[in-house]
């Protein structure tokens, strides 16, 4: 007898053993309900465009009066926190090469003097423009804020300095990306980015491919440890990520004509903490993932934070408290501000050895559980 076309109770069977299935998988249930979570809080809380509180340090040579209006003017703006005073044009410029400060406001020496002269005296603000979205809007504000800081103070017989161009001169000088071109802020990011998609998912997907082929058992018979079998699965993904590596640099500099005023070779020694770091966590996943689909959505699962609250789409300044505590776990937080700092600040190691340690310590925590997860899976 010929089946009917259309079976509700085989349809209904179907529908049953999916769920079925989808409740042994865990795993990927949890994906399904805890990626569109993610994503929710992610943009709903913590991406901000319009960052504001941003660290500023104080330069003051002048401390009349007027100077300490204007700059208690800026910091009621709420797009600066004054988080240091400086006392050399040194310091200040080694605040900004670090990332300690965003801005570092200058009120110059006679300023009070200049100002009841009504020579309009500068006052000068510089800014760590690396990443343009972090400080245009705060740039932005202040001409305006400036022009009305001394409303109260010009008043009576100095009412005539207000003039029609302001009472002072606003002068900006805008560091490391003047000319605010977004590619030297998004090149050399990128460079962190593919590495952290590639090395991961490559090294979680390589074991356990193995795994699912049985030929994971011929590994386990053979007399080697498992530091030997791990540390030789990656090597190969290390020479791969170099390749990437040098190939990002060459578009970035032919292409993009983004400055590279650092050392390159010390850059490449970032490059390989960093990449150990991507690898130890791929090698997390394949030893707890029971299959491919598994390391898969653990890779995006990590990828998802990490592009997000690394400041590498959105200024990091700009998230709440509790997400640059989670940004700064993150490897690729600290290998932006390392990448960007060596091509456009020309930074050192005195000025990037803080973020590669963290780096460094989050390779090894990953890696230790990795190899704990690979003598578990021995057993």
């Amino acid at each position: 007898m010929k089946a009917p076309r259309f079976s509700f109770a085989r349809f209904k069977a179907i529908i049953v053993k999916e769920f079925i299935q989808m409740r042994r998988d865990r795993l990927t249930f949890g994906m399904m309900v805890g990626i569109p979570l993610l994503q929710l809080v992610l943009f709903g809380f913590a991406i901000n465009s319009d960052p504001k509180h941003l660290p500023t340090a104080v330069l003051v040579a002048d401390h009349g009066p007027h100077g300490r209006t204007i700059l208690q003017a800026i910091r009621n703006s709420s797009y600066f926190d004054f988080v240091s005073q400086v006392t050399t044009e040194t310091q200040a410029h080694e605040a900004l090469a670090r990332g300690d400060v965003q801005f570092v406001v200058n009120v110059p020496e006679n300023f009070s003097r200049e100002l009841l002269r009504g020579d309009r005296p500068p006052i000068l603000v510089e800014a760590d423009a690396t990443d343009p979205a972090a400080t245009g809007n705060a740039l932005g504000s202040l001409g305006t804020l400036l022009d009305g800081a001394l409303q109260n103070d010009l008043k009576g017989p100095l009412a005539f300095l207000s003039g029609t161009n302001g009472p002072v001169e606003l002068r900006v000088h805008a560091h490391y990306n003047p000319e605010n071109i977004t590619q030297y802020n998004i090149v050399p990011g990128l460079m962190g980015v593919v590495l952290t998609m590639t090395m991961i998912l490559i090294t979680g997907l390589a074991i356990t491919r193995e795994r699912e082929r049985g030929t994971m058992e011929n590994l386990l018979s053979m007399p080697t440890r498992p530091a030997e079998v791990l540390v030789g699965k990656i090597i190969p993904y290390i020479l791969v990520g170099y390749i990437q590596v040098t190939l990002i640099l060459l578009a970035a500099h032919f292409l993009f004509h983004v400055p590279m005023v650092g050392s390159v070779p010390l850059l490449l020694i970032a490059v390989f903490v960093f990449i150990t770091a991507n690898l130890a966590v791929g090698i997390t996943f394949s030893s707890l993932a029971a299959n491919q689909l598994q390391a898969m959505q653990m890779t995006f699962f990590f990828f998802l934070p990490s592009i997000l609250l690394s400041g590498f789409m959105f200024p990091f300044r700009g998230m709440p408290h509790w997400a640059q505590a989670v940004g700064e776990c993150l490897p690729l937080t600290h290998f932006l501000r390392i990448v960007r700092g060596i091509l456009l600040k020309g930074n050192g190691l005195q000025e990037i050895y803080i973020q590669l340690a963290e780096i460094a310590v989050f390779a090894a925590i990953a890696l230790a559980i990795g190899v704990k997860r690979y003598h578990q899976t021995l057993d």
